[in-house]
This record gives C-alpha cells, sequence and structure tokens, in this order.
C-alpha cells in the first residue's frame, strides 16, 4: 500500500497508537511453554519495560533494572488466575533456558 503523505490529525495519531499498544499487549509475545509436565506463561520484557530490581530463581543473581528478562508464572495452576499471577518469578533469559 503506498505512503500517504497528507498531514496526519493528533486524533488519529493517537488512535493508531492506542491500537498498536493494545495489539502488542494482547500479543505481547507471551508463549506457553511444557516443562516436566508442567504449563508455564513466558511473558518477555524488554530493557526498557524492565524498571525494577529482581532476584532471579535460577541463579539466585540480581537482574538489574534495564535488563531485558522473563517472567515465568504457571498456566495450569490449580489454585486460580490469581494465585499463579502473584506466584510469578523473573528470570535471566539464560537462567530460563537451562533450566
Amino acid at each position: 500500500m503506498p505512503r500517504s503523505n497528507r498531514p496526519r490529525s493528533r486524533r488519529e495519531h493517537a488512535r493508531d497508537e492506542q491500537e498498536r499498544s493494545l495489539d502488542s499487549l494482547i500479543a505481547g509475545w507471551r508463549r506457553t511453554e511444557t516443562r516436566r509436565g508442567v504449563d508455564w506463561n513466558v511473558q518477555p520484557i524488554s530493557a526498557p519495560q524492565a524498571q525494577k530490581e529482581y532476584a532471579c530463581p535460577g541463579c539466585g543473581v540480581m537482574i538489574a533494572p534495564g535488563i531485558a528478562h522473563l517472567v515465568v508464572w504457571r498456566a495450569d495452576g490449580v489454585l486460580g488466575d490469581q494465585a499463579d499471577l502473584a506466584a510469578r518469578r523473573h528470570w535471566h533469559t539464560h537462567c530460563w533456558r537451562i533450566g
């Protein structure tokens, strides 16, 4: 599709931005992985999104703000989605991959 050179209004620009951010939230690169018979939700966190410090359960080393990593929680927990989300953990990407 050819590019339009007409100026865009702020409203159109804001609506496009909202649609893009909504799409990224819905898709969000989140995936489900199965490890040792357990289903896990895995959500990548980019370096700009990483705002706080977390301890990686794989190696015990702190994940500093600004370091890309993964957030992992059970996808098939028996206590429900709220409990699974409350028990989510932040992992170094490498630690999750080898764990």
